[in-house]
């Protein structure tokens, strides 16, 4: 009961932490903001390398909070020989919302700030919104196939959109995140989905193509980070009040093939049917390595 209690009172001070911390960074940002609004493309360049630096800062801090307050033991195999100056998409199986925060800290100052994709509706969102613009988070405007099939111009548009929102990372290095998976993994949705994965739901290939399609030759490179928590998926307060103590990270550099890139998922069936068979192919490849890091982490 002790420890019980002295890890839920670690955890409230680690999470108030992160909130002060928030708060201060948020401030910064709001404040450069105002200066990269101005019509100046000079001073709009400067203000983003020091927006993206205030929010790296603000990851850095975060991750610290875990190695301050929690002696957790990282086992991290794979590929890190990266690099801060290149583009990358990056994607994760997803099993609790502790996976981000993780990702976070094993990323930050290997590879530029990870960004997501958003809905362009989320621009709205009151003070999020700003921040993510801010951040140069790219907004996209999807259609649904009903809406394409009662107005056919819209085909494509979807895929133009974006890459206009993406013209600013020629000149400036990102790494898209998103979680193939779609959800976060449970019995139950591998059950009503009939995986045939062990340890993975079934990938979304559109996400991912999306991605490829609007960043063009840009982006050549996948890094998948496949994540094992020893004795089970813990939750963000469990990562807080130092219910995790053992997590296996393992990252794979993968070349994506050049046919792949700046193609439209939505119209080229042909691209469809080679990116999903690819993408399974890379999914067996996954399934199997969590496999062997579950194992590794029950062994100990």
């Amino acid at each position: 009961m002790i420890k019980a209690f002295y890890g839920n009172l670690k955890g409230v001070v680690a999470l108030l932490l992160m909130l002060l911390s928030t708060a201060f960074h948020f401030v910064l940002i709001i404040a450069l903001t105002l200066f990269k609004v101005l019509p100046i493309p000079p001073l709009q360049r400067i203000m983003t390398k020091l927006l993206i630096a205030v929010a790296t800062n603000w990851v850095r801090f975060n991750s610290a909070l875990f190695d301050l307050f929690h002696e957790i033991e990282w086992e991290i195999t794979g590929d890190l020989d990266l690099k801060k100056n290149d583009w990358y998409f990056v994607t994760c199986n997803h099993q609790s919302w502790s996976d981000i925060p993780i990702c976070q800290k094993l990323m930050v100052n290997r590879i530029p700030m990870l960004k997501f994709f958003l809905k362009q509706e989320l621009i709205w969102v009151p003070i999020l919104g700003i921040c993510w613009w801010a951040l140069d988070f790219p907004f996209m405007k999807r259609y649904t196939p009903a809406e394409i099939k009662k107005n056919p111009k819209l085909a494509g548009k979807d895929l133009e959109t974006t890459r206009k929102a993406c013209e600013k990372f020629k000149t400036t290095p990102v790494s898209v995140f998103n979680f193939v998976e779609g959800t976060r993994l449970t019995e139950a949705k591998h059950q009503q989905q009939a995986s045939p994965y062990r340890n993975l739901l079934k990938p979304k290939a559109g996400g991912a193509a999306f991605v490829l399609g609007s960043m063009g030759t840009q982006m050549h490179t996948m890094l998948d980070i496949s994540i094992v928590y020893a004795g089970g998926a813990k939750g963000v307060w469990q990562l807080f009040n130092g219910e995790v103590q053992r997590v296996l990270l393992d990252v794979r550099k993968i070349e994506i093939p050049k046919e792949f890139l700046g193609r439209d998922y939505t119209t080229d069936d042909e691209f469809k049917r080679d990116f999903q068979q690819w993408l399974a192919q890379r999914w067996l490849e996954k399934d199997a390595r969590i496999e062997a890091m579950k194992q590794r982490a029950e062994a100990v």
